[in-house]
């Protein structure tokens, strides 16, 4: 397994193994690897005949009350990871050579991007699609493969590759949870022992927004305040509890098939997120 640092040279392998008639798999990653990414690994594999795993926590996606300082890192452990899973190269550059001191160009999503995560997290998303354009860049991939629990993030990025014209295909893998059902996240390792506990109604709400609709259940109001309820019983300080159109990302008043419920929730002070397709 390669371990790139330097983006020139991590651009020259990738331009090595395209000319070989080698395709490759990208994984996009903040590090700090669980068995959700060995999913999204799994799933690269499955497509192409190479995967590349970046590693990289991105200062230009947290704001300024944010976790980026103590965003959790574990180098050796993700390399460990990757090379079981069958990596053929970890993109782990430092933040020189992403950004230059004087970078001034940045990519914006100014539609998909303005609610849910986009209105607590001003600035999120230029930050999000600055670093993925540069990623694809660099990395030359035929396949990125991403998460459905970063379900706006996925949306924003398709719409991305879309109007930007870049030869990748997208693939969304599903949800990876836990035992208990809880949605894998660098994050959980923030949690207490209680907290833990308390997180778990995230899953319960959309739970309980999927058996409303399935029976019978059509005012997305209705939902919205059962699983609302189902947070505020276990204590959560919620973000956004939103049911929404699949692709545009609007709320709906009338449920559909296809319609996504969202929710963003504090648990103490770490921020989780969660969805489902009903």
């Amino acid at each position: 397994m390669r371990i790139f640092k330097d983006a020139d040279e991590m651009q020259r392998w990738s331009m090595e193994q395209r000319i070989s008639g080698n395709t490759i798999g990208f994984v996009p990653t903040m590090g700090y690897l669980h068995n959700g990414h060995l999913s999204l690994i799994e799933e690269a594999r499955a497509e192409c005949d190479l995967v590349v795993v970046s590693v990289f926590v991105n200062p230009a996606q947290f704001g300024p009350k944010e976790d980026f300082g103590s965003y959790p890192r574990d180098a050796r452990g993700d390399l460990e990871m990757c090379e079981g899973a069958g990596v053929a190269a970890v993109f782990m550059p430092t933040l020189d050579a992403m950004y230059a001191k004087d970078a001034s160009v940045g990519v914006n999503e100014t539609s998909l991007s303005l609610g849910l995560c986009g209105t607590s997290r001003p600035g999120h998303f230029r930050g999000v699609c600055t670093v993925v354009a540069k990623l694809l860049n660099i990395i030359q991939p035929q396949v990125m493969v991403l998460g459905q629990k970063d379900y706006q993030q996925a949306a924003v990025l398709t719409r991305m590759i879309r109007d930007l014209n870049f030869p990748v295909e997208l693939k969304i893998a599903p949800i990876m949870r836990e035992p208990d059902g809880l949605a894998m996240s660098s994050r959980n390792i923030y949690l207490t022992k209680e907290q833990r506990s308390q997180a778990l109604a995230i899953g319960a709400a959309l739970t309980k927004a999927h058996d409303c609709f399935y029976a019978g259940e059509s005012s997305a109001d209705e939902i919205k305040r059962q699983m609302r309820a189902e947070l505020q019983e276990n204590a959560l300080d919620i973000d956004y509890v939103e049911i929404v159109n699949g692709l545009e990302l609007r709320p709906v008043q009338s449920v559909e098939m296809g319609n996504v419920a969202l929710i963003a929730a504090f648990c103490g002070k770490t921020r989780l997120i969660d969805n489902c397709i009903l």
